[in-house]
């Protein structure tokens, strides 16, 4: 019963609150999608936990979806080797994992240090940034430690045809069980993280802002420095 709960049900529900919960916020709150910027309050460490966030981030889930989404037979079939697999996803994967770890504790530090930062943060930027840290902290334990210490754990034959099985809802939950307890939390996690999209700035990862990664700062003057001018 455990099994069915974890691998089918709550996956669904919390897919479900994500879907619908985004629909919501879409039709309703629309104003709210976008991540406001605090560029204004603080730039040095902005500009320094923000692209390793955002790039992190980016390149983490690309690799999710060559791992979960793409089966395992359709690399062999090219030649890419079980072995080359895993070497990529060490250094690739953990790479990313690390650039979203370190952006995001940077980001938070400078949420709780810089007081008119700190001001317009809400418990909603808090709880995404600290289970952003917790989900990708994981992620870079089972990268870099588990499978260069423990075993080169194979979660494309396991985790990857049950994720995708959920969405034909055919749930193949019996695959989760001999999943090590490491990778189960990651999963549980990541799910429940889907789940807060709705009701966080992560609102706007649907919106894909590609165009944020390479725009220009953005530029404040003060209006003081004007009037000294006689402008």
């Amino acid at each position: 019963m455990a099994e069915i709960f974890w691998w089918v049900i709550f996956p669904y529900i919390t897919l479900t609150i994500m879907l619908f919960g985004s629909i919501y916020r879409f039709a309703f709150r629309q104003l709210t999608w976008v991540a406001p910027s605090t560029e204004f309050f603080e730039k040095r460490w902005l500009r320094i936990g923000s692209p390793l966030f955002h790039y992190g981030l980016l390149f983490a889930f690309i690799g999710h979806v060559m791992g979960m989404v793409i089966p395992a037979g359709f690399y062999r079939s090219l030649g890419v080797t079980d072995h080359m697999y895993h070497v990529l996803a060490i250094w690739a994967g953990g790479a990313a994992g690390l650039m979203v770890v370190v952006g995001a504790v940077i980001l938070l530090i400078r949420k709780m240090t810089y007081n008119r930062v700190r001001v317009h943060a809400t418990f909603a930027d808090y709880f995404s940034v600290i289970s952003l840290i917790i989900v990708a902290g994981i992620g870079v334990y089972m990268t870099l430690i588990y499978n260069t210490t423990v075993v080169a754990y194979e979660y494309r034959d396991t985790i990857g045809p049950w994720f995708r099985s959920l969405f034909v809802f055919r749930p193949q939950y019996q695959l989760m069980g001999a999943v090590p307890f490491i990778f189960q939390v990651h999963v549980v996690t990541a799910f429940a993280l889907f789940a807060s999209i709705p009701f966080t700035r992560l609102i706007h990862f649907y919106s894909l802002p590609l165009h944020y990664l390479g725009r220009a700062p953005q530029q404040y003057r003060s209006r003081s420095a004007y009037k000294s001018k006689g402008l």
